[in-house]
């Protein structure tokens, strides 16, 4: 199966293509088609990507996944689900009348959620980029949480929301400006 590092084959097979059905279309044209249906904006971005030296080592990171300490299941709930906006992934006990781990995620953000002592420490912090900060802080504010009313920051080169769950673990929303 082809994927984005076949582009270049890929775009003359479409020419190819159309030339059969007398639809002419320039080599660049081509390019710039293949490159969107792969989801970049341009062939020179899409170009870009092909020619980055891959790692040799092997080494990739994926996104890092903070443990959050609770202490009380409804009131997370409330707050990381009602608030936020989150959904449950899933939810693991080791029995009846056990403490929970559970994920959540939105939009591409996971977090884990945990009773145990020993998995984090209440009030933690976190760092959260995201795109579409106004919206967001816009959304928390409409569902009119009685603990929280978060504001929109400007910090020169970021916008900021800051929100506090009810263990005193802060996440702090930023969104670069361009």
């Amino acid at each position: 199966m082809r994927d984005y590092r076949d582009a270049k084959a890929m775009a003359k097979a479409l020419r190819e293509a159309l030339a059969t059905r007398n639809t002419e279309i320039s080599h660049s044209e081509a390019l710039e088609i293949v490159a969107r249906q792969f989801g970049a904006d341009t062939w020179n971005i899409l170009s870009a990507k092909i020619e980055a030296k891959p790692n040799p080592a092997g080494i990739e990171f994926e996104q890092a996944v903070p443990i959050v300490r609770i202490f009380d299941v409804p009131k997370a709930q409330e707050f990381y689900l009602g608030f936020l906006g989150f959904t449950t992934d899933w939810e693991h006990r080791y029995g009846d009348n056990f403490p929970l781990y559970t994920q959540v995620s939105r939009d591409g953000l996971r977090l884990h959620l945990s009773e145990h002592a020993g998995d984090a420490t209440p009030g933690g912090n976190m760092v959260v980029y995201m795109k579409g900060i106004r919206a967001f802080q816009k959304e928390l504010i409409t569902k009119d949480y009685r603990y929280m009313k978060p504001g929109l920051e400007d910090e020169g080169t970021r916008l900021e929301v800051t929100v506090t769950d009810p263990f005193q673990n802060r996440i702090r929303f930023m969104e670069h400006k361009d």
